[in-house]
């Protein structure tokens, strides 16, 4: 008989020394046997909804993530100041739906004091953030609807702000309470053992849980409601709008129906309580991936599109090239240089008048330009021949062409011609005023 107290000390001994060794003979399929048992739902094969909302709820992550990036990089495109006024509300919004999908690792992993207590504050919180957005962005669509002008970017944020303020403090206060009166009601029996269980956040009712989030059910109510007046506006480019969230509020209705239904008496009825958090979970997501799809998604795809008082004024003052082409093609057919009809005026009609050197100036950069000057005029030489006669078109001289400079000059046009045909020199008075080229007209 001794001997047998003795085995059975020993025994408890070791369970008491080493409670590892039960642990890992017991772990799931799929998980280490060194994994805490409070997190065996991530890994265990046997039960896959751990793991099938794990994946649901971190493709839900990055999908908001990335679509917050898109959201707030697309504040400079955004073209319709309507529409920037509520890139606010929808930023917060979208911070909302990622705490949701972040919430699911809290109803999929086994209950504990933190858990618990992350469960009954955020799950009404983060859902109160969603639902005042959607209120907020109702309220702002139902002005845009009848008068196409709607309140201001920072009022609608307060209001959604504002609402979920409510939510925090009535979720505070409920939380202290039950957890103080849990841990003050020791009774003069000493039954401190009940104490301690009602202080738990772990110990409550399925039905207290679901009472708490009455205020969030009236914020989805007035967010469905608000959407009904939105689809009989005047202004008809707002009812898109107003039909995502009306979409939006109404598959949280049906996800809220079924939960609740099933948290409170599905699983009682069917004597499965083990299914109170797999209901949660599946809610979270559920209610997360509709926010994502039936109002983010449309919600970022029209957030850079213009209005239709934009699209008219575009099309009616199209934008006009002022570029050098432009210039050249409206001034086509028109001589660019006038200044050179000064030198022919008063030219006989039979004169054979040359073709203006800038004649075919098409806007690019000549290397040789004649470019007579008043200096050449007033140094040029006597001439000889009749009155008629007009300045002579460059000609070509091996001596200038030759040279480095490709553009030529009056001077060395006028020395090419005094050495072909020298003419007798003549009195300075009488050739200036013979001569009509000395008088400038310009």
């Amino acid at each position: 008989m001794a001997l047998r107290k003795a085995l059975l000390t020993c025994l408890g001994l070791s369970l008491f020394l080493f409670p590892g060794a039960q642990a890992q003979n017991h772990a799931p399929p799929g998980c280490s046997p060194d994994l805490n048992p409070l997190y065996y739902n991530l890994c265990d094969r046997s039960g896959a909804w751990g793991i099938v909302l794990e994946a649901l709820a971190g493709a839900g992550i990055v999908t908001t993530f990335v679509l917050t990036i898109i959201l707030v990089a697309s504040l400079p495109f955004v073209q319709d100041t309507k529409k920037r006024s509520l890139l606010g509300t929808q930023v917060f919004f979208l911070l909302g739906t990622l705490g949701l999908f972040c919430l699911v690792f809290a109803c999929v992993v086994k209950p504990d004091f933190s858990t618990c207590a992350s469960r009954r504050f955020l799950f009404g919180v983060l859902f109160a953030i969603c639902f005042s957005c959607l209120v907020a962005h109702a309220f702002a669509l139902n002005f845009l609807a009848r008068k196409n002008h709607g309140p201001r970017g920072w009022v609608l944020f307060f209001v959604a702000l504002l609402l979920t303020l409510v939510e925090v403090i009535i979720n505070t206060e409920w939380l202290i309470i039950t957890l103080v009166r849990g841990g003050g009601e020791d009774s003069p029996l000493g039954n401190s053992s009940a104490s301690r269980v009602a202080a738990s956040p772990c110990a409550i009712a399925n039905m207290d849980f679901v009472m708490a989030l009455i205020y969030v059910m009236l914020l989805l109510l007035g967010a469905f409601t608000g959407a009904w007046p939105i689809l009989c506006g005047r202004f008809k480019r707002w009812r898109k709008h107003g039909v995502f969230v009306l979409l939006t509020t109404t598959t949280s209705i049906a996800i809220w129906v079924v939960w609740i239904v099933m948290y409170t008496y599905g699983n009682q009825q069917h004597n499965s309580p083990t299914w109170d958090d797999p209901t949660l979970a599946i809610a979270l997501a559920a209610n997360a991936w509709a926010f994502v799809l039936f109002y983010v998604i449309p919600e970022v795809s029209q957030v850079t599109k213009a209005s239709p008082e934009q699209s008219y004024q575009g099309d009616l003052y199209p934008t006009r090239g002022v570029g050098y082409e432009t210039i050249l093609k409206e001034q086509k057919g028109q001589s660019m240089f006038v200044e050179n009809k000064a030198f022919s005026m008063d030219e006989p009609a039979s004169a054979k008048r040359p073709v203006s050197p800038y004649s075919g100036y098409n806007g690019q950069l000549l290397t040789s330009v004649y470019q007579p000057t008043e200096m050449a005029l007033m140094h040029k030489g006597p001439s000889e021949g009749a009155y008629d006669v007009i300045l002579p078109r460059a000609t070509a001289n091996s001596q200038v062409m030759g040279s480095a400079n490709s553009t030529l000059r009056a001077e060395d046009i006028y020395a090419a011609q005094s050495h072909q045909a020298p003419t007798p020199p003549k009195d300075d008075k009488n050739s200036q005023a013979q001569s009509p080229q000395n008088k400038t007209r310009w």
